[in-house]
C-alpha cells in the first residue's frame, strides 16, 4: 500500500508567518499569554502572505466578467488566473474543470446534485459529515469503518463487486481523517473504483493543507477542499475534476453568470441556454477575493517547499504523540494503529475527565485553543470511543457537566504556522491537568463548559 511520503533527510523548515501569531489572551488565573492556536483542522489561520496579497488587491476591486472598465477587467483576469493557479496546484488533467465554491461542503453538495439520477454512491462511515451526508437523494451504501488501509480497499472492492455493473457509481473518500489525522490509501481506492467501473471523489479538506495533492497521480475523478483550512480566509472552496457530469447537470444555482442566453417564448415563459464551462455552476457575482486568496495560499505552500513543510509537521506530530504517550490516562484515537502515517490532527480522551471540561481548562488556564466534541464525524468518533455509532450527539456541544463522563473527544491540530512553543505548552498543560487537576471551577452553560464566575 502506498502512502504519502517525504524524503527522510529533509530539514525541518521554520513555521510560516500566519495572522494572529502574536495575539495575547487573558487567563482566568490572572495575566495574559500568547494564544496557542491548535485547532487548524477546523480553520487554519490565514498566512500573512495571503492576507498581504488580498490587501494589495482590495483597492482594485471591481465587478467580474461583464464589466468594461479597467478594474472590472483586472478583477476578471485575477479571478481566472486564480482558477489556473489552483488547477496547477492540484495537477489537474487537460479537460478538467475547476469550480469555485463556498467550501468543501458546498463542493460535495454541488457534485451530489450533478451525479446521474441512477448513480449508486459508496461512502465509509468514517467520513466527515460534509462527505457523508450530501448523497441523500442517491442510492447510498455506507461502508463500515476499516481497521487497516488494506481492509479499506478490500471492503470497497467487495461492495463494488456486488453492485449493479450497468449503472454509474461514485466513491467518496477522505484523504486524511479530520478525527485521527490518518492518511487513507487514496491511490489504491481509486484503482479499485475504476476497476469496477466507478468514479471517485476525494475530500481533501484535511489533506491539501499538509501534503501535495495531484489529481493526475492519485487518479481521482474529482477533488474538493476549503480555503479556510488551506490558510486562506473563510468563504471559498474548490471542486475540480472531470467535466462531463458537471456539464450534463442542471446548474447548481440558477442565475446570472450561469446562463449564456435567455429568451422569451411565445407562451410567456423563458428558454435558457446554460454555459458548459465552470461558470455553469458559479451563478451570481463570484467571491473574487476568496478565489484569489486560495490561489495565493497554493503558491505560498508550493514556494515554501513541501518536503520541509512535511518534515516540520512530522517533527510536531512526534512531539505531541511522545508527550501524550507519557501520560497513562490519555488514550489517542486511531483506526489504523500507531504506525499509520498521518497529518497534524490528533484526537484523544483523558480518563476521568469530561472532554469539554478538559478543553475549557486548556483554554482558560493555558491560552490553548483545541476542539472538543464529535468533530462533525459522529459515526466515526462513536466507533473509536467504543460506543454505539448510532448514538446521537452534537458537534462540539457535549451535554455532560464537568466531572461527568462524556461520549466526546478532544482534538489538537496544527500545521505550517505552528511554532514548537505552542506544542510544548500543550503537552505540558495536559500533563499538569492530569496530575494536578484544574485550578479553576467550571460549569455548563448552553451546552458548553465554561469557567465559573
Amino acid at each position: 500500500m502506498s502512502v504519502f511520503t517525504a524524503a527522510a533527510d529533509q530539514s525541518v523548515c521554520a513555521p510560516l508567518p500566519v495572522l494572529g501569531r502574536d495575539v495575547t489572551v487573558p487567563l482566568v488565573t490572572g495575566g495574559e499569554v500568547t494564544y496557542a492556536a491548535l485547532d487548524y483542522a477546523a480553520s487554519a489561520p490565514a498566512l500573512q502572505r495571503v492576507w498581504d496579497d488580498v490587501a494589495a488587491y482590495a483597492p482594485y476591486y471591481g465587478s467580474v466578467h461583464r464589466g468594461a472598465g479597467y478594474l472590472s477587467q483586472l478583477s476578471t483576469d485575477l479571478f481566472e488566473n486564480a482558477r489556473k493557479a489552483v488547477a496547477e496546484f492540484l495537477d489537474c488533467r487537460d479537460g478538467d474543470q475547476l469550480v469555485f465554491t463556498r467550501s468543501t461542503t458546498d463542493s460535495l453538495n454541488l457534485l451530489a446534485r450533478a451525479i446521474p439520477a441512477d448513480c449508486q454512491v459508496f461512502v465509509f462511515e468514517t467520513e466527515h459529515h460534509a462527505s457523508l451526508l450530501p448523497w441523500q437523494d442517491a442510492r447510498v451504501t455506507y461502508l463500515n469503518a476499516p481497521r487497516t488501509p488494506r481492509q479499506a480497499v478490500e471492503t470497497l472492492e467487495r461492495a463494488l463487486a456486488d453492485r449493479d455493473p450497468h449503472g454509474p457509481a461514485l466513491v467518496c473518500v477522505t484523504g486524511a481523517s479530520n478525527v485521527t489525522g490518518e492518511l487513507w490509501p487514496v491511490r489504491e481506492l481509486a484503482a479499485a473504483a475504476h476497476a469496477h467501473g466507478a468514479r471517485i471523489v476525494l475530500d481533501a479538506a484535511q489533506l491539501a493543507p499538509h501534503h501535495p495533492v495531484s489529481v493526475r497521480d492519485l487518479d481521482v475523478d474529482w477533488v474538493a477542499f476549503s480555503g479556510h483550512k488551506l490558510y486562506a480566509p473563510f468563504g471559498s472552496g474548490v471542486l475540480a475534476g472531470r467535466a462531463d457530469w458537471l456539464q450534463a447537470a442542471e446548474p447548481y444555482l440558477a442565475g446570472g453568470g450561469a446562463s449564456r442566453k435567455v429568451t422569451r417564448r411565445e407562451d410567456g415563459g423563458v428558454d435558457v441556454e446554460w454555459h458548459e464551462t465552470a461558470a455553469r455552476h458559479e451563478a451570481g457575482s463570484p467571491n473574487v477575493i476568496g478565489a484569489y486568496a486560495i490561489a495565493s495560499a497554493c503558491k505560498a505552500l508550493t514556494e515554501a517547499g513541501w518536503d520541509g513543510l512535511v518534515a516540520r509537521e512530522r517533527h510536531l506530530i512526534d512531539k505531541v504523540r511522545t508527550g501524550l504517550a507519557d501520560v497513562p490516562e490519555v488514550r489517542i484515537l486511531s483506526l489504523f494503529g500507531d504506525d499509520a502515517p498521518r497529518v497534524g490532527v490528533i484526537s484523544f480522551v483523558v480518563e476521568g475527565w469530561n472532554s469539554s471540561h478538559f478543553a475549557a481548562a486548556l483554554s482558560a488556564e493555558y491560552g490553548i485553543g483545541v476542539r472538543d466534541g464529535l468533530f462533525c464525524a459522529h459515526p466515526l468518533v462513536r466507533t473509536l470511543l467504543g460506543s454505539d455509532p448510532q448514538t446521537q450527539g452534537e458537534c462540539g456541544a457535549p451535554e455532560a457537566a464537568p466531572g461527568e463522563k462524556s461520549l466526546n473527544a478532544i482534538r489538537v491540530s496544527f500545521g505550517a504556522g505552528t511554532p514548537d512553543e505552542h506544542v510544548d505548552r500543550f503537552v505540558r498543560a495536559v500533563r499538569e491537568l492530569v496530575t494536578d487537576g484544574a485550578r479553576w471551577k467550571y460549569r455548563t452553560e448552553d451546552g458548553r463548559c465554561v469557567p465559573a464566575v
